[in-house]
């Protein structure tokens, strides 16, 4: 029988536990029958803080080689290929794997530093959602290690690790870590806003920025996001104070920011404004294209992904 996510709830539901006006909807606007009786406790604020994370949900994915060596995008120093989950709960779903570029950095530091960041920045979302300042939800794109498995070809993509996640449609850039912003439509400001919050709500000790991702009906799904720190703890994205103040040099206040959030004292512009990541190395301030033209898919010999261990949660 074919399930479906609940839009309100994430929950994985088969044909019977929706209406059928609601099944008639395209895959995540359809609301389960429960959420629809309860209004959707989407305004709940755990109910909306506890639908931020956006995981694999599957523990095996398949992508063709043809899609490895031409991958679709790519930012600074990854490589991202599309692929397709093979059991779990998004079996049949899209997913992507990205790869660190030859030569650009040590893998092993750069996939801690990825999760750290993106640990930071799924705490932050989840404050913004249980706040309820809009009446969608922002969700966050929580990657995981995981490792291309033998399927008895020999080749050389065997045990090379991966950083795997859901695939997200109609790509968008919002904003980026050294000021730069789209405010021309809804979406981009309310980025703005969360970037803004997410100062306020840390006490000035980190600014979410760098924000991409996918625009849907009800949400937003973003991946890679920046974290800004005081501290400069998050890798070569991290521009730390500076990076910070440059960011606020060029933000201007919304209707989705609140008057009372605070801001930094020192508001010099550091860095010029730039859409692509900035990246510091030994003092330079470097520019990365996040996206690339896009390769044309088929579909060829497949080569199977399986992560080395179970990933818990929903």
């Amino acid at each position: 029988m074919v399930n479906r996510h609940c839009a309100s709830c994430g929950r994985n539901l088969s044909r019977n536990s929706y209406s059928r006006n609601q099944w008639s909807k395209p895959v995540g606007e359809s609301r389960c029958l429960s959420c629809v009786e309860s209004g959707g406790s989407v305004n709940n604020a755990s109910n909306r803080a506890s639908q931020t994370a956006r995981i694999n949900n599957s523990s095996a994915a398949s992508f063709s080689y043809y899609n490895l060596r031409n991958p679709f995008a790519e930012g600074g120093f990854r490589w991202v290929a599309k692929g397709e989950y093979t059991d779990g709960q998004r079996l049949g779903e899209a997913c992507v794997c990205k790869w660190f570029k030859t030569g650009h950095v040590f893998e092993n530091s750069f996939f801690n530093l990825d999760i750290k960041a993106m640990e930071k920045a799924l705490a932050l979302v989840k404050e913004w959602n249980s706040r309820g300042f809009i009446d969608k939800i922002v969700k966050v794109n929580i990657p995981a290690v995981w490792e291309f498995q033998d399927n008895g070809s020999g080749d050389s993509w065997v045990g090379r690790k991966v950083l795997q996640e859901p695939y997200i449609d109609n790509y968008v850039k919002f904003n980026s870590n050294s000021g730069w912003a789209d405010g021309s439509t809804p979406w981009p400001r309310v980025m703005q806003a969360l970037s803004h919050f997410s100062y306020h709500v840390s006490g000035g000790q980190f600014v979410l920025c760098d924000l991409q991702g996918g625009v849907y009906s009800n949400a937003v799904a973003l991946t890679d996001p920046v974290i800004l720190s005081r501290s400069k703890s998050f890798g070569v994205t991290d521009l730390g104070p500076m990076g910070i103040s440059s960011f606020f040099s060029n933000h201007r206040c919304n209707e989705f920011c609140k008057s009372d959030w605070t801001k930094p004292a020192n508001m010099t512009q550091y860095f010029t404004p730039q859409q692509g990541t900035s990246m510091i190395r030994t003092g330079a301030n470097h520019h990365v294209p996040t996206i690339n033209s896009r390769a044309p898919m088929t579909v060829l010999k497949h080569c199977s992904l399986r992560i080395p261990f179970a990933e818990g949660g929903y």
